[in-house]
């Protein structure tokens, strides 16, 4: 009977320890995913600084200033259920002010612009990478939440399902190509 007991005792320890190791790994999970989408919004407000300073730079013409300069504020000003789609945006005002190499290199044959296109093609690249550590964080704690004994246990708790952020980053080609 004792000897029952304490085996007993003993697998629901182990089963504990598990389910608690579990728990703090689901945890750590939900940091890193809270990180990384620090990260991303912090280059994302980049790249949005970046963009509204070239665009009021006057170093490009009227039309594509006005276009970068609306869908970087776009973006800024968006609330959280449209961000996705006004950084969308704004990705695409980047790829069509500066389809043409000519574009790119009037902004770096300006006063300034070296650096200028410099912090640009920096900004813009660092977007995808940001989100795809974020996608990666997402998509590591959604496979641990959707095991059983984590829904059992409900040891995610009250935390909300992770969500990634899905937008179209790709950069401009002669941005991206620059160093």
């Amino acid at each position: 009977m004792i000897e029952t007991l304490v085996w007993t005792a003993l697998a629901l320890g182990v089963i504990g320890v598990y389910l608690s190791w579990t728990a703090g790994r689901l945890d750590r999970l939900h940091s890193r995913m809270d990180a990384a989408r620090a990260a991303l919004d912090a280059q994302l407000v980049r790249r949005a600084s970046v963009v509204l300073e070239v665009a009021t730079s006057g170093v490009l013409d009227p039309a594509s200033s006005i276009v970068l300069y609306e869908a970087a504020h776009a973006a800024r000003q968006a609330e959280e259920e449209q961000r996705e789609v006004a950084e969308s945006e704004l990705s695409q005002a980047l790829r069509a002010v500066f389809a043409d190499a000519a574009q790119v290199d009037l902004l770096k044959a300006a006063p300034g612009g070296e650096a200028a296109a410099e912090e640009l093609a920096a900004a813009v690249r660092r977007v995808p990478m940001a989100r795809r550590f974020h996608n990666d964080a997402v998509r590591a704690a959604r496979a641990l939440r959707r095991h059983r004994k984590v829904r059992w246990f409900r040891l995610a708790g009250h935390a909300p399902f992770p969500l990634a952020f899905e937008m179209d980053d790709e950069p401009p080609v002669d941005l991206a190509d620059r160093p």
